[in-house]
C-alpha cells in the first residue's frame, strides 16, 4: 500500500504568522519537520502542503529549491488540501503531521504508523489519548477514512483540522490509541507562540541539528531543568479549541 506523509503548513499563523519559515540553527523550521519524517524512513512519499495564497509562495519556492515535494490547496478547508494532495500521489495511507513540530521523534512517528493495520483500523493516533510530549503528534488513517471526511464533515473545525471528524465519530471509524508507559502530555515541544520558538531554539543548540528524539530531549531537560521553563503555561491545542468555538458551519463552496 502506498503510504504518503503529509505535512501541513501555512506562513499566516495568527499566533507567530511566518513561522515555518523562521531559523533554527540555519535550517527553516519546516525542514526539521520534513527532515525528520524522512528518517523515520518508512513512507513512500513526504510531501509539504501549503495553500495557493500568494502569501505561501515563499515556501512552495523552498521546496522546490531543495527538491521537497510541495502540494497547494485551500488555505482554510484543509480537509480538502489534504484529500487533493493525497488523490495527487495516489496515496492508499496517509500519515498526517503539521510543520509546527521540529522535535517531531522519527522513532515515535514509526510506531504510531506500523500499529496502523487497514484490516483492522481506519485511524490510529497518539495525539487524542495523549501521552507524549505536545509536539509529537502522528495521525495515520486510511485513504477511504479521509474521503468518508471529507465528503461528510460539515463544521469548519472539521474542515481546519482535517481528523475530528473521524476522531469523533467511533461508531464510524476503527480507531486505535497510540501511548507510551509514562504519561508526558504537560510537556509542550510544538511551536505557536515565540516562547515556544526560544525553546525549541535552546534545544537545537544544545543537541545540534541531527534528528534526536524523544529520550535525548528528555536527557537534555533533566540536565537543564530551565530550558522548560521557556514556554511554561501555553494552553495545549488553543488553535482547535478556538475553531469550536467559532463552530456552527464551514461555508459551502
Amino acid at each position: 500500500m502506498k503510504h504518503v506523509a503529509i505535512i501541513q503548513g501555512r506562513m499566516s499563523s495568527k499566533r507567530l504568522p511566518g513561522k515555518i519559515l523562521m531559523d533554527i540553527e540555519g535550517s527553516p523550521l519546516l525542514a526539521h519537520v520534513i527532515r525528520r519524517a524522512e528518517a523515520a524512513n518508512i513512507f513512500d512519499t513526504v510531501v509539504f502542503a501549503t495553500s495557493t495564497n500568494k502569501e505561501d509562495d515563499p515556501v512552495a519556492e523552498y521546496c522546490t529549491a531543495n527538491g521537497k515535494k510541495c502540494f497547494r490547496g485551500d488555505l482554510n478547508d484543509v480537509l480538502e488540501r489534504y484529500y487533493q494532495a493525497a488523490r495527487t500521489y495516489e496515496a492508499e495511507v496517509v500519515t498526517r503531521l503539521t510543520a509546527d513540530c521540529p522535535l517531531l521523534d522519527p522513532a515515535v512517528v514509526k510506531k504510531v504508523v506500523q500499529t496502523f493495520d487497514p484490516n483492522r483500523y481506519d485511524y490510529v493516533s497518539n495525539a487524542i489519548q495523549r501521552t507524549y510530549p505536545d509536539g509529537l503528534d502522528t495521525e495515520v488513517f486510511s485513504m477511504a477514512a479521509l474521503t468518508r471526511a471529507r465528503n461528510e464533515a460539515k463544521l469548519s473545525s472539521e474542515r481546519e483540522h482535517v481528523t475530528p471528524y473521524i476522531h469523533k465519530h467511533p461508531e464510524l471509524f476503527r480507531i486505535a490509541h497510540v501511548t507510551q508507559k509514562e504519561n508526558l502530555s504537560v510537556l509542550r515541544w510544538t511551536v505557536d507562540e515565540p516562547r515556544d520558538l526560544a525553546f525549541v531554539r535552546a534545544i537545537f543548540a544544545e543537541l545540534g541539528n541531527g534528528a534526536f528524539g524523544q529520550k535525548e530531549v528528555l536527557a537534555l531537560l533533566a540536565r537543564k531543568p530551565e530550558l522548560q521553563t521557556i514556554n511554561e503555561g501555553i494552553t495545549c491545542n488553543e488553535g482547535y479549541k478556538k475553531s469550536v468555538n467559532e463552530d456552527p458551519s464551514f461555508p459551502s463552496s
